[in-house]
């Protein structure tokens, strides 16, 4: 009977561990499967707006490609008015974060710069002159279109919205932290150093 006795509480002691290790097991399982979802969450935000700037420019087009042709053909002009609506924000698939499951923790270790996400244009023709034997082609709108952007989107860098996209940066990290404490952990952004005056504020934060 002692016998008995003991070993059912052998098979006890065995079966607590058994457990205990399995249930250890278990929860670091969980803990890292938060964290990559966690982290692959915040990046499912991808592409973020901040900054949206409107455009409105005139763009003189004349077909220089085929100068002496030209001369003989006729020229083609245009004038084109773009109305265009810019986009600018931050590329969240980006971001470098690495976890720290134990303190679950999202360490945010770099944050992308501004870029333009997305640019809409419309484009309206005046003064479109063609030449009496060289007329406008789909070819030759399709380029002038293109052109056109381009010269919207030239003009971007130094409109300023970059610059105010960076001072959004705040912000934008602001709602990543709300997303990370959804699930109850926290997020680390004490490694970025931003610009002087968001920097001060992301201390405050912190």
């Amino acid at each position: 009977m002692e016998l008995l006795f003991i070993g059912l509480a052998v098979g006890a002691i065995l079966a607590y561990f058994i457990f205990a290790r399995f249930n250890k097991e278990r929860s670091k399982m969980k803990t890292s499967e938060q964290s990559v979802v966690l982290m692959d969450k915040i990046k499912s935000v991808c592409k973020f707006i901040t900054v949206e700037g409107d455009f409105s420019e005139i763009y003189h087009y004349e077909n220089l490609k085929e100068k002496y042709l030209s001369l003989i053909l006729g020229k083609k002009k245009a004038i084109v008015l773009v109305n265009a609506k810019a986009h600018v924000g931050f590329d969240l698939s980006k971001i470098q974060l690495q976890s720290d499951n134990q303190h679950k923790k999202i360490i945010l270790t770099n944050f992308p710069q501004p870029e333009l996400l997305t640019i809409e244009t419309d484009f309206k023709y005046y003064d479109k002159r063609e030449g009496w034997a060289n007329p406008f082609t789909t070819s030759d709108l399709t380029d002038i279109n293109r052109d056109a952007k381009k010269h919207i989107v030239d003009k971007i860098p130094q409109s300023g919205l970059m610059d105010q996209a960076k001072k959004e940066a705040l912000n934008t990290i602001l709602l990543m932290e709300k997303i990370v404490e959804t699930i109850g952990w926290q997020l680390d952004y004490t490694a970025l150093t931003l610009e002087n005056s968001e920097q001060e504020k992301l201390e405050e934060k912190s």
